[in-house]
């Protein structure tokens, strides 16, 4: 078939796309979280990060497995139609577009401008800084609607920039502080003792949100050379690296300042530790990790554009002929590129009035950088146990072992986020959830009928 994708890629190509998918600015904005949460418990923090890594491992080896089984599978939103209906796709394709994609993109251009107000030391919960936040999802917006080439570009160049700040600061850290004793310092004092809540499940679920968007990787199945072997090692091996310098950053900055420090200054804190360890350097390494956070914001848009095209090209959802219209010029969804950064605007303006000024919807707040993620963690469940009850000439690791520890993993993350941010916080989330689910209902979106795909 003259359409038909081509073998074209290796084992290692597939582990650097597993790197450069998930590795971003989750671990510079969650770093200083977990140090908060555990109060400034390294060890316990260490801790954390391997669970949070081996509950993305596990979860991502029963993906790499379905992804061998159903060559022409790509994306969760194909993942779960194979496995548990086209319905339940639906489901998840709506949740994506309208909670997922935009509120975890909303949070990624906040913390952009967030570590940008830091290097040019202004307030990171003033106007400067949501202005800017605003201006990077217009920009990054623009970028992918009107040069889609040139958002590719940048995501790619991004990726090999982002791994800068983190091993420099993983080894140089790591051997300064060994050398002046700050690390055994802080490895051996804990700042509190008086942390409120379950520490531990209040890390683990911090991870979540740096170790997202392993999930993506699997798209490349089809054009994988022997990818029956190498799928799994890629998101077995890429995982593992993820999560060894996702530890290494972690104690680096461990050298690099006291705990005390991270603690209360946070973002100004980590400006401090590259400072302390690269001297005049330090805010040159700081200007990667600014690129590594638009980075990480691209590929989120990039997602969030085309999320209720998918949905419209199948004659689904509201006003599918408008939604899945591709401009003749860019050839992108303009106008499923359009909602999408409307509903990221939105989103921005809830994450500043329920997480950064306190008090401006009152009760009405969740954080809206992990209950998201955790949520997409409960709707694999589903779609691991049908691959259980499906695929009976699989091996019992593959079949059910497996899957089950998946199915355990993701059960943990819900109980893990409501010890971490309480029953309110969750319930609030499950509001805003129900209500945008009940929208994609009142637009017909898991009425039974056959599926027409728009050409």
């Amino acid at each position: 078939m003259g359409n038909e994708l081509k073998k074209k890629y290796g084992l290692w190509t597939a582990i650097a796309m597993v790197i450069g998918i998930v590795i971003g600015s989750g671990v510079f904005f969650k770093a200083e979280l977990i140090l908060n949460a555990t109060g400034g418990d390294l060890p316990l923090g260490i801790l954390a990060w391997l669970i949070g890594g081996l509950i993305m491992i596990i979860c991502a080896n029963v993906f790499a497995s379905m992804a061998t089984k159903y060559e022409f599978v790509n994306g969760v939103v194909d993942y779960a139609e194979v496995t548990a209906g086209k319905g339940y796709a639906r489901f998840i394709g709506w949740f994506l577009s309208t909670i997922y994609y935009p509120a975890i993109t909303s949070v990624l251009a906040w913390v952009s401008a967030r570590y940008t107000c830091v290097l040019f030391d202004l307030s990171i919960v003033g106007p400067e800084c949501m202005t800017l936040a605003a201006l990077y999802l217009v920009a990054i917006y623009a970028m992918n609607m009107i040069s889609p080439v040139l958002a590719g570009r940048f995501q790619v160049s991004t990726t090999v920039i982002k791994l800068i700040p983190l091993v420099a600061m993983g080894v140089v850290g790591t051997v300064t502080g060994l050398i002046n004793g700050v690390t055994v310092e802080n490895f051996t004092t804990v700042v509190r003792s008086d942390v409120t809540g379950n520490p531990l499940f209040a890390a683990i679920v911090a991870t979540a949100f740096a170790y997202e968007g392993w999930i993506v990787a699997t798209s490349i199945n089809q054009e994988l050379r022997d990818a029956k072997k190498n799928l799994p090692r890629a998101l077995t091996f890429g995982s593992i690296i993820i999560v060894a310098v996702y530890i290494l950053y972690y104690v680096g900055l461990a050298g690099a300042a006291p705990n005390q420090v991270m603690m209360d200054e946070g973002a100004q804190g980590v400006l401090k530790a590259f400072g302390n360890v690269f001297s005049s350097l330090g805010s040159l390494l700081f200007v990667f990790v600014v690129i590594s956070c638009l980075g990480t914001l691209n590929g989120l848009m990039m997602g969030t554009t085309r999320g209720l095209y998918a949905i419209a090209v199948r004659d689904k959802g509201p006003n599918p002929q408008m939604f899945a219209q591709v401009d003749k010029t860019t050839n992108m969804p303009t106008n499923s590129g359009t909602l999408g950064v409307l509903l990221c605007a939105l989103w921005l303006f809830f994450f500043y009035g329920a997480n950064l000024t306190g008090g401006l919807f009152g009760r009405f707040k969740f954080d809206s950088s992990e209950l998201p993620i955790v949520a997409l963690y409960v709707f694999y469940i589903p779609m691991f146990i049908q691959y259980m009850r499906k695929e009976n000439d699989l091996s019992v690791f593959k079949r059910y072992i497996m899957p089950g520890l998946a199915v355990l993993c993701c059960v943990f993350m819900p109980i893990a986020a409501v010890i971490a941010h309480g029953w309110e916080a969750i319930l609030w989330f499950l509001v805003v959830f129900v209500i945008a689910m009940g929208i994609g209902a009142a637009f017909g979106l898991w009425k039974k009928g056959e599926e027409k795909i728009t050409e």
